[in-house]
């Protein structure tokens, strides 16, 4: 519990960080902006105002989830990074637009850049700051399952590949005055930020929905196949919920009909501990011990069963579609 604690509190502050660091390179940006006279640089110091609001709003989600289980939420309060993150990406794709619109103006009053090789270099800062700081953002919550975390990230590196475009076509103008180019450049840049922040949405929204994780399903059914014991008969049934970096597992395991409900348990624990000690997210388990029937021998690998019907026939190799399959696995 208490390393738990630890990783929350670690999280939290980390995400504090971020949100002083948005608001240092926001002031930056506003600097650059009043110096260039830019549409390109505005554009991209608005989509920073973004950068710390979903700062912010990371902030406080890590909070809420890391608060325990209660009467209300059962389930605790995880499922808030879904959400939150789904904000972000949403802000992302605003702040595209924005973007998008800021270079159709220019393109349209054809405005003249002032003091670029200032502008230059002070963009050419936050990018640079913004890369790494999205970069460790987006390898904490890898690490840690965190998904504020790495939307957080996502968010910062958007922000540089648009600032890196900006950077550049100050560059192009300051040596060829050719004053549309900035105009064009946050354009293409405006629709990527766009399906960065799409992404995000489609991510936090299967989050919400409870929406299987084919990777995550994977490896798991995987962790098992490689490990089966010969008395866990089948596994099948499983589900797979996320809150926040929590997971909830469903399963229902089939064990020889004959053992006593302590060496049946047992054996269920053994599946449950070979889980927990593989992740280090934590895991909720609900396992439902089932009886063997007379169907099941055909695939039974207890050769000395004292009870056997049928003669066995073949191994069944575990996978996503038959262990998430609300039947016994069958010879069939």
């Amino acid at each position: 519990m208490s390393s738990n604690k630890n990783i929350n509190k670690d999280k939290i502050s980390f995400q504090k960080w971020i949100a002083v660091f948005g608001i240092v390179l926001f002031v930056a940006k506003i600097i650059a902006w009043k110096l260039t006279n830019s549409d390109a640089v505005f554009s991209d110091a608005m989509e920073s105002i973004v950068n710390v609001i979903s700062a912010f709003m990371g902030l406080y989600s890590l909070h809420l989830a890391s608060k325990p289980k209660d009467e209300d939420h059962p389930y605790g309060h995880g499922k808030v990074e879904f959400v939150t993150a789904g904000i972000e990406g949403a802000l992302i794709a605003i702040a595209g637009i924005m973007i998008i619109y800021e270079g159709i103006n220019s393109l349209v009053t054809g405005r003249i850049l002032n003091d670029l090789d200032w502008g230059i270099a002070i963009i050419a800062a936050t990018a640079v700051i913004n890369y790494f700081l999205g970069y460790i953002s987006i390898k904490k919550g890898e690490k840690e399952s965190s998904l504020v975390l790495i939307a957080s990230g996502k968010h910062l590196q958007s922000d540089t590949i648009t600032t890196l475009g900006v950077v550049i076509s100050l560059i192009i103008v300051y040596f060829t005055k050719i004053y549309w180019i900035d105009s064009v450049v946050a354009l293409i840049f405006g629709f990527y930020i766009i399906f960065v922040g799409y992404k995000i949405i489609r991510k936090s929204l299967s989050g919400i929905m409870d929406e299987q994780d084919p990777e995550l399903l994977n490896n798991i059914i995987q962790l098992l196949e490689n490990n089966r014991e010969t008395e866990w008969i089948d596994i099948h049934n499983m589900k797979i919920q996320q809150f926040g970096a929590s997971l909830h597992i469903d399963a229902h395991i089939t064990l020889p009909w004959y053992y006593s409900l302590r060496d049946a348990h047992k054996e269920m624990e053994k599946v449950i501990l070979l889980l927990a000690k593989n992740t280090i997210r934590t895991v909720e388990f609900n396992f439902h011990m089932d009886d063997c029937k007379p169907i099941s021998c055909p695939i039974c690998q207890i050769m000395d069963c004292p009870v056997r019907e049928q003669p066995f026939i073949r191994r069944v190799e575990w996978t996503a579609e038959n262990v998430t399959n609300v039947d016994k696995h069958t010879a069939e």
